[in-house]
């Protein structure tokens, strides 16, 4: 299995025969050069998407229109785009669980919020959500944007996760202090990998408050498009 950071909140998802890219932010995303697109999405078989903030779903209808794949999430959102703009929808809700591909994908719940730009002005799409992927043997938790939040409690009692996808940014999401805390009170894992900071000046530019917070995990600052393999 093999995890790639598309910088901010994406990621690349590889294992067995699917590839799924999660919460892809191409255009204008200052951590990935438009040379590097290709590589980031060559091969795509899904597209998951935790909620409908711009700097997660930016490039996911022309992604899904251009590559013939499908477009995973809430069900709200997926039911929204299937009507209305031609693409294939997953659409599921929190407790569900689907397969997609080599992989099982559970939604849970997260703590920020989702809107997206129209004409007439924002509107919600829906709830915003994190992930639960099993896959090779692993689980990994995909926290989306989200606070601490007490249901932590019993996902990582219930689904166990060795693997943490947090967004720690700060400002937006939680931060490396509040992502060490909450991974060492609700979660036991292996391997925490940060992410949704670095990208602009308001988001934290290190990791370093997790490392400290959690000694014993292997926290992994992610590079733009290097393999992380398990």
């Amino acid at each position: 299995m093999k995890l790639i950071w598309l910088g901010h909140g994406g990621f690349r998802l590889q294992t067995g025969d699917t590839t799924i890219l999660i919460d892809p932010w191409l255009t204008g995303n200052p951590m990935l050069e438009d040379h590097q697109h290709e590589a980031a999405t060559a091969g795509t078989t899904h597209i998951l998407l935790t909620h409908a903030h711009f700097d997660h779903v930016a490039d996911v209808l022309g992604l899904a229109k251009h590559l013939s794949v499908p477009i995973i999430g809430q069900y709200d959102l997926m039911g929204f785009w299937g009507e209305t703009e031609g693409v294939e929808t997953l659409g599921f809700n929190k407790g569900g669980t689907v397969e997609v591909g080599d992989t099982r994908v559970s939604m849970v719940p997260a703590s920020h919020s989702n809107t997206f730009s129209t004409r007439d002005g924002l509107r919600t799409a829906g709830s915003e959500v994190g992930y639960m992927i099993q896959a090779e043997g692993h689980m990994i938790y995909v926290s989306g944007d989200t606070d601490i939040m007490a249901d932590m409690d019993w996902m990582g009692d219930y689904y166990r996760p060795d693997i943490g996808i947090l967004s720690a940014g700060g400002h937006f999401t939680m931060d490396m202090k509040a992502a060490a805390y909450a991974a060492k009170r609700y979660f036991a894992f292996k391997t925490v990998i940060p992410c949704h900071y670095r990208t602009f000046p308001l988001l934290e530019q290190s990791a370093q408050d997790l490392i400290d917070g959690l000694p014993g995990v292997n926290v992994i600052e992610p590079q733009v498009l290097k393999e992380i393999e398990f």
